[in-house]
């Protein structure tokens, strides 16, 4: 016979708790991937509209969520300060920001959004002219034709996400 779960065992805030750490956690990571920074470089971490949950939560878990999300520090801003130039991600309504001054070779990822932006508008390009041809819409089956249309799609928003990244680098 399965055992049941005993729903009165249940910790809701420590389950909010541990979804907060992760989403906080995943949030740096997914930073550190867009921004091509190496997962072990200690990283400082400015923090904007923190509530009081989350300071509790920081307070409680700091020490994890350093080692966790590799940081060199958490620093909670006032809400009249002005962070610099920064990587964000949201936690709830907290703000994460990674400052990007010093953390890049701007030039070098500035060179590498470009060939990346390039070799999608060449794909973007192909597909194209392949959906510009009545003869392949008419021809093709119907799902591989709305598969192309999605694909054009996909990378339009790709191309949209680099060059709002490289605006953001360059302003660095």
């Amino acid at each position: 016979m399965a055992k049941q779960c005993d729903d009165n065992k249940i910790d809701a805030e420590s389950e909010a708790e541990m979804a907060w750490m992760k989403q906080f956690i995943l949030g740096v990571r997914r930073i550190r991937s867009e921004m091509d920074i190496p997962p072990g470089k200690k990283l400082p971490v400015l923090l904007q509209n923190v509530s009081e949950t989350d300071q509790s939560r920081l307070d409680n878990h700091q020490t994890a969520l350093l080692s966790l999300a590799k940081l060199n520090n958490t620093v909670v801003l006032a809400d009249s300060d002005d962070a610099p130039e920064s990587a964000l991600a949201l936690v709830g309504e907290m703000k994460v920001l990674i400052p990007l001054a010093g953390l890049i070779d701007k030039d070098a990822e500035l060179q590498r959004l470009h060939k990346e932006i390039e070799k999608l508008l060449k794909e973007r390009e192909k597909m194209q002219v392949k959906l510009d041809n009545p003869k392949f819409v008419e021809r093709a089956p119907a799902e591989l034709v709305e598969k192309d249309r999605q694909r054009v799609a996909e990378i339009d928003k790709s191309v949209e996400k680099l060059r709002l990244q490289e605006e953001k680098i360059q302003r660095l």
